[in-house]
């Protein structure tokens, strides 16, 4: 119960902008191409039992791993947590997630109580392992993918473990690159400590906990609340990832989605068994990226925190690609998450047909190059290149951005260039690539890179090439994606969607993304939209009369007559 409702909204705008206030620290702080233009970090607020009480505005397939993570820090060192602390952790099989996502747990005292914790996650650009960028989708274990880290002190006490620090940078393809960021970690840690102080300076201690404690209540209410205005019952969906990688394939993704008196229940019993390449999740991952699913779905005035997450069961089967048992190579489990996400949303596009979309892409495409200077000096470019939505009930899909459980941004040709390794030659969107519906699907996203430096290793992670984004009431599938080497040269070949292989100075490659689902019919569509992406470049005068059936003339008129001859006998 909220006992005064104007502290109550000051409050909670409080803490939610404090949190954004660590992610912009992190922003203006990062040393990495990664972090600071493509922004693939998180932050975050938790109690002194660990509750995730606010999240910044960045990824949230990150932030519903917290509560595992701050388990792990309590069950570690909740006997000696101390002012000054700071802990770290990656490994998946101890509440991380993939080795490039290290956590930074700082906790935050006023004199000797403690009030909480600062979290922030960083996807640092390399963590070590055989493969540039350490997410090959290749990697067939986790002692191949990079440094381990348990749950461990880095700091103690206000005091850097310095021997541990260099442990950790030792085994990096850029060291410096991942000191900067992970100092960047600590002062966005900073931050928030400082603060959560003052919000208990304000209100006192203990009212403080109150608040905290009305602040879930009233996510848990409003998120029961929405779930009770859909029909119960259950509603099934399978989604698919094209294959591992490794030649195995394809990989089904099952959820059940179960609606009732008591909340939602998750069963992804039928989803396919661990894999031996590097897409494994782990269950924390999974449950995230279902969190993430709902909330893209409902109001976005709930506060994602653990008021929200107390509706959810699941049912995740044990050594399933969902939930991989160690050693497991975990790199691109991204991929994984994301069509968590398409299935999640295909099970309640009936129960919710106002507010689901059709498929976007499939997620952000991860592009990494390894590169080797000639003082032998590592260098890891990455290109997280992030392509359409599908179209939504109501408008069409959304062009050139990142997928809901991602939240990340294209990196700028700009920064790409900096390094003088890589020439970008062409940026853009593809025509007729976003699925026909009466809300056209977002336009597929292509780069072409040409590369300057001698030699270079790249691993793509990307999918969606075989089984495509998939449409709704009665829209088309989108458009696959794809990869080609040697661009327009004599030796031009299509690689599959996630190779690792080498290039040379000169060589040219393509990468395109999946281009979104449509919804509804095609022929619902009207004539006069077709037109305006006629005129716009978004599809071709053969992709309306051959999609759409709509007629269009050379000089860009409606052939009104021939357009309703074709629709007719469609019909």
């Amino acid at each position: 119960m909220i006992r005064d409702a104007v502290t109550f909204e000051v409050f909670r705008n409080a803490v939610t902008g404090l949190a954004d206030e660590m992610a912009i620290t992190i922003v203006r702080t990062a040393h990495s191409q990664l972090v600071a233009s493509s922004m693939d970090f998180s932050a975050a607020l938790c109690d002194a039992r660990g509750r995730v009480i606010a999240q910044a505005n960045t990824l949230p397939v990150h932030l519903g791993s917290i509560p595992d993570a701050m388990e792990e820090i309590l069950d570690e060192f909740g006997g000696g947590i101390q002012p000054g602390d700071v802990y770290l952790l990656n490994d998946p099989s101890r509440g991380g997630m993939h080795l490039p996502d290290i956590f930074a747990v700082a906790p935050v005292f006023t004199e000797e109580t403690l009030l909480g914790f600062a979290v922030t996650v960083v996807n640092h650009t390399d963590v070590g392992g055989w493969a540039a960028g350490s997410m090959a989708v290749q990697s067939t274990s986790i002692f191949a993918e990079g440094v381990q880290i348990p749950p461990s002190r880095l700091v103690e006490a206000g005091t850097l473990n310095e021997t541990f620090l260099q442990l950790i940078l030792r085994n990096v393809r850029e060291p410096e690159l991942l000191r900067g960021d992970l100092e960047s970690q600590l002062a966005a840690c900073h931050t928030g400590a400082e603060g959560l102080r003052a919000l208990a300076a304000r209100h006192g201690v203990r009212r403080l906990a109150g608040l905290v404690d009305e602040l879930l209540d009233y996510s848990e209410t409003l998120l029961r609340a929405a779930l009770a205005e859909a029909v119960p019952g259950t509603y099934e969906f399978v989604d698919h990832i094209d294959d591992d990688g490794l030649g195995s394939g394809p990989i089904p993704i099952h959820v059940r989605a179960t609606l009732s008196e008591s909340g939602i229940e998750l069963d992804f019993t039928g989803s396919a068994p661990q894999v031996d390449s590097a897409l494994n999740a782990t269950s924390s991952f999974t449950r995230s990226a279902a969190y993430a699913a709902l909330q893209g779905v409902l109001a976005a005035d709930i506060p994602a925190n653990s008021g929200f997450y107390r509706p959810f069961s699941f049912v995740i089967p044990a050594a399933s690609i969902l939930n991989g048992r160690r050693p497991a190579a975990r790199g691109a489990r991204g991929l994984v998450g994301f069509r968590i996400i398409d299935a999640v949303l295909g099970a309640l596009a009936p129960v919710f047909p106002s507010r689901v979309p059709a498929a976007g892409e499939g997620g952000p495409d991860g592009i990494a190059i390894g590169l080797v200077g000639p003082d032998g000096e590592s260098m890891v470019l990455w290109d997280p290149l992030a392509g359409a939505w599908g179209a939504r009930p109501d408008r069409d899909g959304v062009d050139g951005i990142s997928s809901l459980g991602a939240n990340l941004t294209n990196t700028p040709v700009e920064e790409l260039e900096r390094s003088g390794h890589i020439r970008i030659d062409g940026y853009g969107y593809l025509p007729d690539s976003g699925g026909a519906g009466r809300w056209r699907g977002g336009l597929a996203t292509f780069r072409d890179m040409t590369l300057l430096a001698p030699e270079a290793s790249v691993q793509i992670r990307s999918d969606r090439r075989k089984f495509l984004p998939y449409g709704l009431d009665g829209g088309a599938q989108g458009t696959p994606s794809l990869n080609v080497l040697d661009l327009g040269g004599p030796g031009e070949r299509v690689l599959e969607s996630k190779p690792h292989f080498a290039m040379t100075a000169g060589a040219r490659h393509r990468h395109v993304t999946a281009g979104g689902g449509g919804h509804g019919s095609p022929f619902q569509r009207s004539p006069q939209r077709v037109l305006e992406d006629v005129l716009d470049g978004k599809v071709t005068r053969e992709g309306a009369e051959r999609d759409y059936g709509v007629v269009i003339s050379e000089d860009g008129v409606i052939d009104a007559s021939a357009t309703a001859g074709i629709r007719n006998r469609a019909r």
